[in-house]
């Protein structure tokens, strides 16, 4: 999910884990504006992120998404 006024992307790779990441695509500045199939991506330019880590599977851009820390509890996400 795509919290736009934060620019917080949230990711659950596997069940129950979720991982947060800054959702400023590291290419041009844009906000990633879709999670699906396994990445975050970027509608600006095609760049890829994976959900798990951040990390770039599709360029141009070539540094992943800054992670941010969350934690989860009874059921809620909450950045920290």
């Amino acid at each position: 999910m795509i919290f736009k006024a934060q620019k917080i992307v949230v990711t659950q790779p596997t069940d129950g884990h979720f991982k947060a990441f800054s959702a400023v695509c590291t290419h041009s500045g844009c906000l990633v504006g879709k999670v699906s199939s396994g990445t975050i991506n970027c509608p600006c330019h095609g760049s890829k992120y994976a959900i798990a880590d951040g990390s770039v599977r599709h360029g141009p851009a070539t540094k992943g998404l800054s992670s941010v820390p969350l934690k989860v509890s009874g059921g809620e996400i909450e950045l920290t």
